[in-house]
This record gives C-alpha cells, structure tokens and sequence, in this order.
C-alpha cells in the first residue's frame, strides 16, 4: 500500500498501524484526523478500511422520496423546510393525496418509499399511521423507511404512548425502517445554540435503541458545518459506535453537508470538498462497527460524489425522485438521479454498481 510515504508524521504513522492492527480509535486520533492537511494519506487509510469490509462494490437503491407535511412546530436554526399552519407554501396530504401523489411519479423499480417531514401538531399521532397505512395497502411491494427519530420522540408526545408503543403502532401500518435524520450533531450544548427545538441526544438515542430491540434497522447521520467543532463531530461518532456495540442495528451512517439557506450562496457559505471527503474519511475510519459510509450527492454533489468512493463511501443513496429538504435549504444539486446515471456515477469511478434493497440485501450486481 501507499500509505508508507516520507512525509507521512509519526501521529499519522501511529493511526495508520492502530487502524491496521484492528484497534479501534479514540477520540485523540479521530480530532488529530481533522487536524491534518495530509488529506491523501486519511483518504487512502479509509479506502483500505472500505476495501476490507465491502470490495469495490457500491449500493444504490430505486427510491423515492416522499412529504406528507411541512408544518412543524420547531424552529431549527438550520431549516428552510419547515412551515407554519396556514403560511404560504404550507400543505398536510392526506394518506389517499399522496397515493394519488405517487401514482402520478412512480416507476417500476421503486423498491423504498423515504418519508419524513415536519412535526405537525395539528393532526393526531393516527394521521401519521394512517399516512402509512394507505401507502402500504396501496404499493404493498415497496419497502417503507418512514420518519426519523425526532419525529418518533414527537410522536410519544401527541400521543401519550411510549417509544415502543409508537413504533409498534407504526410497525403494524407497514413500517420496516427508521430513516436517519434528526441527529444534527450529538451534542445538547449544540442543539440548544442551534435551537434544534425536538429530540436531545439522549432521546435519539433511544429511539434508535428501542428500534433496533424491536428488530427495525435503521440508518444514521450528522449534519456538519456550522458552529460544531471537529471534537463534537469526532464525540457525535463514538456515540453512534456505542451503541452500534450495544444493538448492532445501524445499517449506514450518513454524513450530511450543511446547506446554506440559498441556492446562490457564495462558495464561502458551502463545506468546502476538502472538508467533505475528509468527513467521509474519518467517519469509515472511526466507525468499525457499521458496514456503510454513504456518500450523499444531494449535499455533495454528483461528481464529489465519485471522488468519495476512493475515500471510504460504499453507498451513493438512491434514485430518490424530488428531494425536498435540502433543495429547500440551497442545495445546488439534481433532486434526483435515474438507475442508468447512478450506474454510471460509480462506474465512472472505477467501482462496481449493486443495486439493493432497503436492507442492503443485493439485487443486481452490474459487473
């Protein structure tokens, strides 16, 4: 391997040896990672760290992305998204609207329906089984990943019920998986600055914990590039690696590029790549313990995208068909992408495309 170069410092040296002994990271390591320029040499480590766990195989799924409702009672500092009742711009679908909704976008292929949205405390907790419920008596074949786990927290309080109480309701309307969001970065004194008015970290926590005993396997994330600093991010990691331990129900863990507020902020209100893949990097370093570092081109970018796949991603997301969130917060990026243009992205850079289900069991392999 390359990673025996001149210019490489003797910390670097160290982790590189940690990392290749099987020794996990701590703390110290994943900061100094943040700390060094030597982004080729973090790039390289996480790309031997890939190879060893997934080949040079790369998962996609056919996806859609779906909103029932933008009105939400919190204010994050972060989101362009969000609504108040009776604002233009604001909607509520009812569970028979958004069929109609998909009926009018859908393909074959489709295998996941991706549902999140705002934390509407204007309808009951049973408008959001019944969202649920008409779209998986309707498309029974397509896999249903809905709600994150703020809105699972949000969910107990509507409706006076427990985590598992909630999630078994959702489980009985078709819920298979949680989706990631809602984690922001693992930090109260960060939530509080950024007014992240919904689940603190304790409580993300367990309702992933709670998921994960009830057999439903979830995806995870971090938003960067704000206030944060590289420790936070580093802490947001070992956190999730905790309780990988514990339950081993993360699937994927996804970072996620913040989004300026326009479409035409300046570079200077955007991650800069650098910063991008070495997030990449560090989070396939720190993160043993989960099988997927997804690449998320909707924050990143398509062709940034490719370049991750060198730098320890293994999943480039999915088709996903009108993606909202972001795009409302200033993404400059497609809102989706075909089979064919996924296929190409990650033969482009010289990986081997699998499409999958929600699961990561594999569909087609396209050698």
């Amino acid at each position: 391997m390359l990673l025996t170069a001149p210019h490489i410092d003797q910390r670097m040296a160290e982790i590189v040896e940690k990392v290749r002994r099987g020794e996990r990271l701590n703390l110290e390591d994943g900061v100094y990672l943040y700390q060094s320029d030597d982004l080729l040499t973090i790039g390289q480590l996480a790309n031997e760290v890939n190879l060893k766990k997934n080949g040079k195989k790369v998962y996609f799924i056919e996806n859609m992305s779906l909103y029932f409702t933008n009105v939400c009672e919190s204010y994050c500092a972060f989101c362009n998204f969000r609504k108040d009742q009776g604002e233009e711009g604001s909607y509520t679908l009812s569970g028979p609207e958004m069929v109609e909704y998909v009926e009018q976008h859908i393909h074959p292929g489709i295998r996941e329906f991706h549902i999140v949205g705002g934390h509407n405390n204007h309808v009951p907790f049973q408008y959001y089984v019944d969202s649920l419920k008409a779209l998986n008596e309707r498309f029974p074949e397509v896999t249903l990943k809905a709600y994150t786990a703020a809105e699972i927290d949000f969910f107990t309080r509507i409706s006076g019920l427990s985590i598992a109480e909630v999630l078994q309701e959702l489980q009985k309307a078709g819920l298979k998986s949680l989706t990631g969001g809602g984690a922001e970065i693992l930090s109260d004194q960060y939530r509080e600055k950024m007014k992240v008015d919904k689940a603190n970290v304790d409580r993300y926590l367990e309702v992933h914990r709670t998921a994960h005993q009830l057999g439903i396997r979830t995806g995870t994330t971090m938003l960067y590039g704000s206030i944060e600093s590289h420790e936070d991010r580093i802490r947001h990691m070992m956190q999730i690696r905790d309780l990988q331990d514990e339950t081993g129900g993360f699937m994927v863990f996804i970072p996620l590029s913040m989004q300026p507020k326009s479409k035409n902020a300046s570079i200077m209100r955007r991650n800069s790549a650098y910063e991008d893949l070495k997030t990449i990097a560090i989070s396939r370093l720190m993160l043993d313990n989960i099988q997927h570092i997804k690449a998320y081109f909707i924050n990143i970018g398509t062709q940034l995208t490719q370049v991750s796949l060198s730098f320890g991603a293994s999943d480039v997301h999915g088709t996903i068909l009108k993606e909202k969130i972001s795009h409302a917060a200033g993404a400059n990026t497609p809102e989706g992408l075909t089979r064919k243009e996924l296929i190409w992205l990650v033969k482009g850079a010289g990986r081997i495309p699998v499409e999958r289900d929600t699961f990561y069991n594999e569909i087609e392999v396209y050698e």
